[in-house]
């Protein structure tokens, strides 16, 4: 069983499949085959190696969904990056459920998982599989005596998804194993507190949008590719989250690095492309990797390239059941399990264009609203967000795996963050008056609000960002998560129930505590 002592120490040389990000689409080194002293010899080899830290966050495994994970012991689907942070910030909320009987998968929703509960420990094992995967490719890099121009702007570009991942890390676990490039290779990591590592997260994302960091400018290498708006984006959500990570709130610095990524250039997506969909729509479709004016940062997925049971196929396939039409979402059938719940379902209007639910009423009264029985997929509305289908109307290359990037990072939720900042008094400097907040919501064909309260903004931020995995962390900031409002089944109860508040946090898992001894247990557990 794979532990962190191997994870931080172990050698990921790139992906073994095609990779596509922004101009790093290269032929893979085989990790099985090659070890640094011998692979790492060229630029190409860099570069394909940098592909590889990419497509960690978009694959199970180096050679794609029909061949082995990266991580022994664990299912290849499960333990695909975004299905695990999917499961662990949107299954635990009022957002979705999963009907499936597969092992623990009812327990997160139900919020009464355990130290052993194997999707917890797939989605933890991935997040330090990155981190590991980041720190030996900066350790080569600066040990290599191999020059080339980019060589810098690359280690900035993994520092920066080491940064990403180890976000993951504090908004899920908390106190985690640290270790840096410096580290020894092989040596049981060190735990770090919360506050600490929000220390580290602040220190190294500033350095890395500073005026002499080599990382690229915003868009200025490739679609898809880390530069300073995502670091910019990174640390803005760190600061929103000052106050959970460290009892002390920092949305004043949250406003200005808002201030700063704003003035680069990004937009909200407010045409469409196509005669199909409307504007919000193509942020979700098979051709999204044309709205490079929002999406600041993807997980790109090719139907052919780039395949697993993961990403975006888990939130395509996953979301179709019962008598939906798969062809109509361009896939070839439906793994009928993820719905939401009436809670989320009614914080939508009708004329609201991001109300994108197989309801009663697309049904034709085959799904119902209240979730009985939640293994049952027609209890509970069913999401049409994400399809494998093009702005034209037209599906994606194939029916078995989607094209459908997953868009991680977005302008609208910059917009949505300034809101709050306001709200907090620390408005965005032209963007006061919740500008923002109504620029999205106008997109969505809804009215301004001049007033907004705490629950305007914590719903305008769910009804914008479902299925996008942000719930979790949005209930938690505001007060909500464990106690003060409660949707069906949650404390596995119908029709919901406060729940203990250390379940804020998820739990070292036990695999891990019983490998490294220098670990201890977040507490309540």
């Amino acid at each position: 069983m794979k532990t962190l002592k191997y994870i931080f120490g172990s050698l990921a040389i790139a992906a073994a499949l095609t990779s596509c990000v922004g101009d790093l689409n290269v032929t893979p080194i085989d990790p099985n085959a090659n070890t640094a002293d011998k692979a790492l010899d060229s630029e190409d080899a860099f570069t394909q190696y940098l592909a590889g830290l990419y497509t960690g966050y978009a694959t199970s495994g180096y050679y794609g969904a029909g061949g082995s994970a990266s991580i022994s012991g664990l299912d290849g689907g499960a333990s695909q990056y975004i299905r695990g942070l999917y499961n662990l910030n949107e299954l635990t909320t009022d957002e979705s459920v999963c009907g499936w009987n597969d092992q623990t998968i009812k327990d997160l929703h139900w919020m009464n998982w355990t130290t052993s509960d194997v999707f917890i420990y797939a989605f933890y094992s991935r997040v330090f599989m990155q981190v590991g995967a980041a720190n030996e490719f900066i350790r080569e890099a600066k040990a290599s005596t191999v020059e080339f121009a980019n060589k810098e702007e690359y280690i900035a570009e993994a520092r920066v998804l080491r940064a990403l991942s180890y976000y993951h890390a504090i908004d899920n676990f908390g106190n985690v194993p640290f270790a840096l490039d410096d580290a020894v290779v092989g040596a049981f990591p060190e735990q770090t507190t919360r506050a600490k590592l929000y220390e580290w997260l602040v220190e190294e994302l500033t350095d890395l949008i500073s005026d002499a960091s080599p990382l690229a400018a915003p868009r200025a290498n490739g679609y898809a590719r880390a530069d300073k708006g995502v670091a910019k984006f990174i640390l803005a959500k760190v600061y929103l989250n000052a106050k959970v990570y460290t009892g002390t709130a920092a949305y004043d610095k949250c406003a200005a690095v808002l201030k700063d990524l704003m003035d680069d250039g990004y937009k909200l997506h407010t045409t469409a492309s196509g005669p199909v969909y409307n504007a919000y729509q193509e942020l979700f479709l098979a051709d999204n990797d044309k709205c490079t004016d929002e999406i600041i940062f993807a997980i790109e997925q090719d139907g052919t390239n780039t395949t697993s049971y993961g990403a975006t196929n888990y939130l395509i396939f996953a979301s179709i059941g019962g008598t939906m039409d798969p062809a109509a979402f361009g896939i070839s059938s439906g793994w009928g399990g993820l719905r939401t719940t009436p809670e989320f379902y009614d914080k939508f209007t009708d004329g609201d264009k991001r109300k994108l639910f197989w309801d009663n009423v697309t049904s034709g009264g085959d799904q119902q609203k209240s979730i009985d029985d939640i293994g049952e997929f027609t209890n509970g509305f069913g999401f049409m967000k994400f399809r494998n289908v093009n702005s034209d109307g037209t599906p994606g290359k194939e029916m078995g795996f989607v094209d459908t990037d997953f868009p991680m990072m977005r302008y609208a939720d910059v917009l949505l963050m300034a809101a709050e900042c306001e709200k907090n008094g620390s408005a965005v400097d032209g963007y006061t008056g919740y500008k923002g907040l109504n620029e999205v919501r106008a997109r969505a064909g809804l009215a301004p609000i001049t007033a907004p309260t705490d629950t305007d903004i914590l719903n305008e931020r769910g009804r914008e960002l479902y299925m996008e995995c942000w719930r979790r962390s949005d209930l938690i900031r505001f007060g909500l998560f464990t106690s003060g409002y409660n949707w069906q089944w949650k404390g596995n109860v119908k029709d919901g129930q406060d729940v203990d508040a250390y379940r804020a946090l998820f739990p070292i898992p036990s695999q891990d505590l019983q490998a490294n001894n220098n670990l201890s247990q977040n507490e309540g557990y």
